[in-house]
């Protein structure tokens, strides 16, 4: 199994996403909300210290990359 996902932050995350083409489209509360043109997914990244792994996993999945690409990103 390669796929260790390394875990980050809510702000290093956004900062990974803005990377790959998503931007910033509004915040509510401690949820930065991303979107991409011609996406249908809304990422809901919390600002948390560190998100759990299960949350970053799926966030990764919604974004259309692996884990792989998204350590590398790190």
């Amino acid at each position: 199994m390669g796929d260790q996902l390394k875990l980050c932050s809510g702000a290093e995350a956004v900062r990974i996403f803005q990377k790959i083409g998503w931007t910033v489209s509004r915040q509510k509360g401690s949820h930065v909300m991303m979107t991409k043109p011609d996406y249908h997914w809304t990422l809901s990244i919390p600002q948390h210290k560190e998100l759990g792994p299960g949350l970053l996993r799926k966030l990764i999945r919604q974004a259309g990359i692996s884990v792989e690409e998204f350590n590398s990103l790190l």
